[in-house]
């Protein structure tokens, strides 16, 4: 599989040949992918690769590696059979005795495919409608191979990368439970609550002596540097921005359940109540719970009053919220699976693939977290749930980008926080829901967390 070389600690030399996804490839595809890897692409190719090579990585902070790292570099050669893979002082903790670890390389072949897949495929494609970009999600997943025409039971879990350990171990419980019922998970990738379901997952899946079992992480170029793939994950998957990869999740998934989490995960909330809350989507079937340990209670209770002030109650009918019972998490998802599988017979949808679901292209179009953007949202009562949940999500989104994305932490540095104006209502709500995820520490692993915002009533 590879011809590795070890230097001095902590880094190594490695040449890797890939297989699977990788390896039938034409001379053309072969030397457009090495094209990829250079010019313009060649630092965002260095930035994911360096995030999956040193998986399992406890900082947030995209530009720990790099400083750890400074000489590090990737090549995509082309070979008469196919691809070569050259890594140069690369981290020593991705070798064991001179041998980069099997997982590792196949999560690193991921980076290089879906990074060249998107700079050739996407760039030569018209992405000015809500089809087209949908037709470009699906045509990401189906070339990661990760779409699957089989049973539905693809449970995605949201929920933080900085939580306590009690609520890591209720993660990993309902993932246990999951597990059990022939549940396989998909995350963002990361550490924390993208892990624990997991990690619960795996030890289920061997009690029942499954052999084929789906960790899927999703993640996107500006997140994975912050939140590296964790050791579990055999299926990663790197959308070009964050709203193909939140398209993704509830294309891919058939149900969804949020743990704990900070601003990303109140976003991923809001993307996908103000998505169910459409007249189109009244009846579509889309397990939704909202669940954490006993004393998560408060935070959840945080959660619900923000989103009935700002959605309104009807967005109350579209989620279940369940505290300290990992075993009725599970009985109920897998109820909702059930219905969500005898809803897709009945209107002829894939399982693979929701395409029944209607994303409008507010949700679809990058937002670019700018000082002039974020302050130009329209955060008001009186617009319709769905319009008002995609500028709260974009909100939150740009606070994400502050904390952990290198380009919206390198605006924060240059013109100090955003600026988030609205009614006097919301932004109290708001600045009350963030302050307390300050205080809970869910906006940071480790340091003192410095708000990239200002709420202005």
């Amino acid at each position: 599989m590879n011809e590795a070389t070890q230097t001095m600690l902590p880094t190594a030399n490695a040449r890797i040949y890939p297989r699977g996804a990788l390896d039938v490839l034409s001379r053309a595809e072969v030397a457009r992918l090495r094209d990829a890897s250079s010019g313009g692409m060649h630092d965002l190719l260095r930035r994911c690769a360096l995030a999956v090579l040193t998986s399992g990585s406890a900082s947030d902070d995209p530009r720990a590696a790099q400083e750890l790292y400074p000489d590090f570099d990737i090549q995509v050669l082309q070979q008469d059979r196919g691809v070569r893979i050259d890594l140069l002082n690369a981290p020593a903790m991705a070798f064991v005795d001179g041998e980069i670890i099997r997982g590792v390389a196949e999560l690193l072949f991921a980076v290089v495919r879906d990074l060249a897949y998107t700079a050739i495929e996407l760039n030569e494609r018209d992405l000015d409608s809500g089809e087209a970009i949908t037709d470009s999600v699906f045509g990401l997943l189906r070339n990661a191979r990760v779409l699957q025409p089989s049973e539905p039971n693809l449970v995605v879990c949201w929920g933080g990368h900085s939580i306590g350990r009690d609520e890591y171990l209720y993660t990993k419980q309902v993932g246990y439970e999951l597990g059990l019922r022939g549940l396989d998970i998909c995350t963002g990738c990361g550490p924390g609550a993208m892990k624990g379901p997991m990690k619960g997952a795996t030890i289920a899946h061997a009690k029942q002596r499954r052999r084929t079992m789906r960790y899927i992480g999703i993640t996107e170029p500006g997140i994975i540097a912050a939140e590296s793939p964790n050791p579990i994950v055999n299926h990663l998957v790197i959308m070009p921005d964050i709203e193909k990869r939140l398209e993704a999740f509830v294309r891919m998934g058939h149900g969804i359940i949020v743990f704990p989490g900070g601003v990303g995960t109140a976003e991923e909330i809001l993307y996908l109540l103000g998505i169910l809350l459409r007249e189109e989507n009244a009846d579509l079937p889309f397990p939704l719970i909202l669940t954490g340990p006993t004393a998560a209670a408060p935070y959840f209770e945080q959660i619900d009053q923000f989103l009935r002030l700002t959605l309104g109650e009807a967005a109350t009918s579209r989620y279940e919220i369940i505290v300290g019972d990992p075993g009725k998490v599970a009985k109920r998802m897998a109820s909702g699976v059930r219905k969500v599988k005898d809803w897709r017979i009945a209107q002829k949808d894939s399982f693979f693939f929701n395409w029944a679901m209607h994303v409008p292209l507010e949700f679809q179009k990058p937002f670019v977290p700018t000082h002039e953007a974020m302050a130009a949202l329209d955060l008001h009562h009186g617009r319709k749930p769905h319009a008002l949940a995609a500028d709260l999500r974009r909100a939150f989104s740009g606070i994400v980008a502050g904390n952990v994305k290198e380009d919206g932490m390198r605006r924060i540095e240059e013109r100090g926080p955003f600026e988030i104006h609205g009614d006097r209502d919301m932004m109290e709500a708001l600045d009350g829901l963030l302050r307390a995820f300050v205080e809970q520490r869910r906006m940071k692993i480790a340091g003192e967390y410095r708000p990239c915002y200002r709420v202005v009533t």
